[in-house]
């Protein structure tokens, strides 16, 4: 364990994955701008971490979370991943 102050153990750290799995009900998608928007409005309010999306599952998905990591200025932007064996 290490040594952190009272108020970071008490800390929630949000971790939303609104970009990515909002996407996954049949017929819902976001264009780029779309996309950017809700990004920008959750590092507004303090999120944490934005999955950003599913950078592999196509070009467009690829160029989204690359937009969207050098666009957010306090939140953490992460893609999801899977491994290939």
């Amino acid at each position: 364990m290490t040594n952190t102050d009272k108020s970071e153990q008490d800390r929630v750290l949000i971790f939303d994955t609104t970009l990515r799995d909002g996407e996954q009900s049949p017929g819902a998608t976001m264009s780029l701008s779309e996309k950017i928007e809700i990004a920008t409005l959750l590092d507004d309010m303090g999120v944490d971490v934005i999955e950003a999306g599913f950078p592999m599952a196509s070009e467009g998905d690829f160029q989204a979370v690359s937009k969207i990591a050098s666009l957010v200025k306090n939140a953490a932007v992460c893609g999801l991943s899977r491994s290939s064996l």
